[in-house]
């Protein structure tokens, strides 16, 4: 029954993914049939002729630019057209009402006058409005359809095929599909658990750092719980499965993804309000033009082509690039200073953000082990004890082997063979080297043994929250070597320039207290939560939500996904796994973190541009539209459709030019 559950949820997903994909290939293949008609519209359009000094009359001219404007008009305009039905139907005018209203008025008109009517012909602004609206929303969507990536990356952590145990012991490979609760698996070194359960045979160590973001690889023993996704590290394991379906813990981490972009995209757009209040207006003032002309007995053809140009003056050219011109630029930029824009609604945002949370696992921090300390306590040397757990490690592919092998190369010691290796899961590695028994051992053989170590530096480390192994030879204790995850050096920088702009700082980590202490004070961090389970990041998040306005994310590992999410601003780190990058708003490619400041800066001067071109794209309204309506007719001074078309081309410049000198400040 779970298992159809999460079939059908993935199903109806994946029909919404393709929805939206099928959508922009639809936009995308408009905008490209309807730019390649629009060339002889332009060549054939009287006024672009004029305008560049060329002419290209022969007797039937019209009619072809007529054919040609027909064909953009209803093929490219279709989304449009039946935008502007939807909406009227909704009661809701907006920015398709306003496009579909202009091109409607701007295309009847012209298409009376070439076979009737004395007037001007508007089809080439008709066309390129067409154009530049398809193109609009073919990068719009675009946008949208990564959104949904999100869950996909998800579902891909587990792993195909699971081995079976039967009732005789016989051991199978079954597709995941076909667990049931009860049923007994086999997971082998370095595989991929394939369902949530229980261990009921055997030792391990687990890698859960892609699921809860702990660093440090979990030990697991008869009865403890292991998590689907997760990786089994050395040992040989049997669990019982417990979990499937929509119950799983991977499931659960989809639906709180699900329901946190669902949440998120109720957000109501404040450009649908403006382009509301646009129409209206354009459309009073032209009908009132109309009229006005009407009832001062000028003639229908003259009043009609008054209120033709004040539509056509209003039509949202300008407008339309005024903010698209700008994400262009900013995207570019974005792009070339390492940060990927996905959501540009977040992004513009991030101009207010006042508190920023980072996930500490490989965002504050490295996300691997590293060697910090090497203690002596029998008068060995430390390349001594070095030499000896690396000689010994080097037969190890534990996480702790591979930190302490990458300190003996950087520190030029070269090791020795091992014979008689041992693996001890959840204890340590024995083995002999140079004739002599060596031991690598946890804390778990030390009380085992009941070894005490009384050194105070070993008692400093541990205080710290670091990882130690202990080094035996001959059974005697001669040191022991500290882990921990090491800090990114640029992360110390980029909180203190976040501080400096007065925007707090505060650190998630699954990691235990005194881990998250030590980070905390050494980055000057003003916040942290330590031990938090992935499903209570969400709830961390709204809580510091309700109490602060504009809270940015930053992570990386699958966990970081619903959270990234519940974000006003979800920034994910470009080394981080496909969800957390597919949850986000913005991605930082090169994963550094100063790229967090970049961001905001970019963001405040993204908006401060945007502001200018709203005023060049609507500012001349103020001027051209009485003017084109007339009111100085009595005067001598008439806005022609023609000049009114070139002063809507001059806004479109001048707002072109400008978004090209955005700059910004990292």
């Amino acid at each position: 029954m779970n298992t159809k559950c999460h079939k059908n949820h993935h199903g109806h997903h994946k029909d919404h993914h393709n929805h939206h994909k099928m959508m922009m290939q639809d936009f995308k293949k408009r905008f490209f049939i309807s730019l390649i008609f629009t060339v002889p519209v332009l060549i054939l359009s009287p006024l672009i002729q004029e305008f560049f000094r060329f002419s290209l009359r022969f007797f039937t001219d019209k009619y072809f630019l007529f054919a040609f404007s027909a064909f953009i008009f209803f093929y490219g305009g279709k989304p449009f057209l039946t935008g502007l039905v939807s909406e009227l139907k909704k009661k809701n005018p907006g920015m398709m009402t306003l496009i579909g209203l202009a091109i409607s008025v701007a295309f009847f008109y012209s298409s009376a006058v070439v076979f009737s009517l004395k007037g001007k012909f508007f089809f080439w602004e008709l066309v390129t409005l067409i154009d530049i609206m398809l193109l609009g929303h073919w990068i719009e969507m675009r946008s949208v359809i990564g959104a949904s990536k999100a869950l996909e990356s998800l579902a891909k952590l587990l792993p195909s095929l699971a081995h079976l145990v039967k009732d005789n012991g016989q051991i199978k490979d079954v597709p995941i599909k076909e667990l049931v609760l009860g049923s007994i698996v086999l997971i082998k070194p370095g595989e991929k658990i394939p369902a949530d359960g229980v261990v009921i045979k055997g030792e391990t160590s687990i890698n859960e750092a892609m699921l809860t973001g702990e660093s440090m690889p979990v030990k697991k023993n008869v009865k403890d719980f292991v998590i689907g996704g997760s990786i089994n590290g050395q040992g040989s394991i049997k669990v019982k499965v417990e979990k499937i379906g929509k119950e799983s813990y991977i499931s659960q981490v989809i639906e709180l993804v699900r329901k946190a972009q669902a949440s998120k995209s109720k957000t109501q757009d404040l450009a649908n309000k403006v382009a509301m209040w646009l129409t209206i207006t354009s459309v009073s003032i032209g009908v009132f033009t109309l009229f006005a002309w009407i009832y001062l007995a000028k003639s229908f053809v003259f009043s009609l082509e008054r209120m033709i140009t004040v539509m056509v003056i209003t039509c949202p050219h300008a407008l339309g690039l005024a903010i698209p011109l700008v994400v262009a630029v900013s995207t570019s930029l974005s792009a070339q200073n390492g940060f990927l824009i996905r959501n540009r609604n977040a992004f513009e945002k991030a101009r207010n953000i006042d508190t920023v949370i980072f996930d500490k696992t490989g965002t504050l921090t490295k996300g691997e082990f590293g060697v910090t300390d090497i203690v002596s306590v029998s008068g060995y040397s430390k390349k001594d004890i070095l030499f000896y757990a690396a000689s010994l490690e080097s037969n190890s592919e534990h996480p702790i082997a591979g930190a302490i092998l990458t300190k003996t190369k950087k520190e030029n010691i070269k090791i020795n063979p091992v014979d008689r290796f041992v693996s001890y899961p959840g204890k340590g590695i024995d083995g002999i080297v140079n004739g002599k028994q060596v031991k690598v051992m946890g804390a778990n053989y030390l009380k085992e043994k009941n070894i005490k170590s009384d050194s105070l530096p070993i008692s400093n480390l541990l205080r710290q929250g670091k990882t130690l192994v202990y080094v035996f030879l001959e059974n005697e204790l001669i040191g022991a070597i500290a882990l921990s995850d090491s800090i990114k050096p640029e992360s110390k920088q980029a909180i203190k320039k976040l501080k400096s702009m007065g925007i707090k700082t505060i650190m998630l980590t699954g990691d235990n207290k005194k881990v998250a202490q030590l980070v905390a004070d050494e980055l000057s961090i003003d916040e942290f939560f330590a031990e938090v389970l992935p499903h209570q990041k969400v709830e961390v998040v709204k809580k510091i939500q309700a109490q602060r306005n504009n809270i940015a994310m930053v992570g990386d590992g699958v966990n970081d996904g619903p959270a990234l999410v519940q974000a006003d601003i979800g920034i994910a780190i470009g080394a981080g796994t496909d969800v957390a990058i597919e949850s986000a708003d913005i991605v930082l490619v090169k994963n550094n973190l100063l790229d967090v400041v970049s961001v905001i800066g970019l963001a405040k001067a993204t908006y401060s541009k945007m502001k200018q071109n709203l005023f060049w794209a609507s500012g001349y309204n103020i001027i051209a539209i009485p003017l084109a309506a007339g009111v100085l007719y009595n005067s001598g001074i008439v806005l022609s459709p023609a000049i009114g078309a070139v002063l809507m081309s001059l806004s479109t410049v001048i707002v072109a030019i400008n978004a090209r000198f955005l700059r910004f400040k990292s």
